[in-house]
């Protein structure tokens, strides 16, 4: 079956630093707006930025291969060409990563590459690649 792309809606308190964030950092073309809402093109999948100034980013984490793992988070699974590059616009733009751009699961199944960021409001990212896109759910 081909992959669908997602929606995703999360709270942000400034549309102003959210399409500066999203649209010239990351580099997400923006789509409709309102003065309540922007749209963005997340790798093919539909995020919505929401004006709510009263709606915290949650602060949580969990542990994963010994790093502090926000929870909750949201991402995209890139190739691996993609991942470098995103990481390098980053840096370059003084993102500061949560977790920095790493391999995790060295030689186990599901081997990737992740780093974890915010965006201004406070919304944990995370993205990943896999040299082998196959191994994606892979368990042995």
């Amino acid at each position: 079956m081909p992959l669908a792309p997602f929606h995703l809606a999360f709270p942000v308190h400034d549309l102003d630093a959210a399409r500066r964030f999203w649209g010239g950092v990351v580099g997400c073309p923006e789509g409709r707006s309102s003065e309540g809402w922007i749209d963005f093109d997340f790798y093919g999948h539909q995020i919505v930025a929401h004006l709510a100034p009263g709606v915290a980013a949650a602060g949580g984490s969990g542990v994963v291969d010994g790093h502090d793992v926000p929870v909750p988070h949201f991402g995209v699974v890139l190739s691996m060409e993609a991942w470098h590059a995103l990481a390098a616009r980053l840096g370059g733009a003084g993102v500061t990563f949560a977790i920095e751009p790493h391999i995790r699961f060295k030689g186990q199944p599901g081997e990737q590459a992740t780093m974890f960021f915010r965006d201004p409001s406070g919304n944990a990212i995370e993205i990943k690649a896999f040299a082998d896109r196959s191994r994606f759910f892979a368990t042995d």
